[in-house]
């Protein structure tokens, strides 16, 4: 779940509406192909899980969905709320739901929610039957060349960066056996690469995404490794002609409750 304070284990991750707005619009800019996915039908209820600030729950909605939102992050749930969405702060692992739901819609945010296989039973419980999970989030190998630069920097500031590592980027078939095993049947799961042109500087995307790699120095050392991180990934990600492009690499799945027979 996108975390405003802790994430697994020892670690430190803020979401701040206006900074992830300046810095990370692209991700329901590109979720919005994942609405395609979805096919909210008029009146249908509809769990926006990590919904952020409520971009594409308002979508949803305008395609004719009831929708709810659930974060982790309060300052994204007042925003979400301020867009119309009837969003509140909670966790993926212990949806307060049963049989509530026709669908539940999660973009890039399921990567963040610990234990996944908590998320999943979850989510199960919170669908009807015949109810459909819709999701995209980091899979193996996502983001990889940030994540080794920033294990290494912190290695050399004498630090486990590992302890420190919020994100849970599974395989296909890691996941697929997840969704099983809480019960879904999982009609399609790919993997797939996303080259992705960051809006600004290296550093801002840092700020945004990788606080709990950050938190794991002082204050006083936090620009140097920013700037290490940065000076390590460069040559890979950055170009004169493109700028910044990260190496994402998306999960998207489509998984259903069965019916009752």
């Amino acid at each position: 779940m996108r975390q405003n304070t802790r994430s697994a284990g020892p670690t430190s991750q803020y979401w701040d509406s206006e900074r992830y707005r300046r810095n990370a619009a692209f991700v329901s800019e590109f979720g919005r192909e994942l609405l395609d996915e979805l096919a909210p039908r008029m009146g249908e209820d509809i769990l926006d899980l990590g919904c952020g600030d409520g971009t594409l729950g308002a979508a949803i909605a305008e395609r004719g969905g009831n929708v709810v939102g659930i974060d982790f992050a309060p300052d994204q749930v007042k925003t979400a709320r301020a867009r119309g969405i009837a969003a509140h702060v909670g966790h993926g692992a212990h949806l307060l739901y049963e049989n509530d739901f026709d669908a539940v819609f999660s973009n890039a945010a399921l990567h963040w929610m610990h234990p996944p296989e908590d998320v999943a039973k979850s989510v199960f419980r919170a669908l009807r039957p015949g109810g459909r999970f819709i999701g995209e989030m980091g899979g193996i190998g996502n983001v990889a060349t940030v994540r080794r630069a920033l294990l290494d920097a912190l290695s050399k500031c004498g630090v486990d960066g590992k302890a420190f590592d919020p994100w849970f980027f599974p395989s296909r078939e890691s996941y697929r056996d997840i969704l099983e095993e809480a019960g879904f049947t999982v009609s399609a799961i790919m993997l797939f690469d996303r080259p992705t042109p960051l809006p600004g500087d290296f550093i801002s995307w840092l700020e945004t995404f990788a606080e709990s790699f950050l938190s794991a120095v002082d204050s006083a050392r936090r620009a140097a490794l920013m700037d290490a991180v940065r000076a390590a990934v460069r040559a890979d990600l950055c170009t004169p002609e493109e700028g910044w492009v990260l190496d994402y690499v998306r999960l998207r799945f489509h998984a259903e409750k069965p019916e009752i027979r």
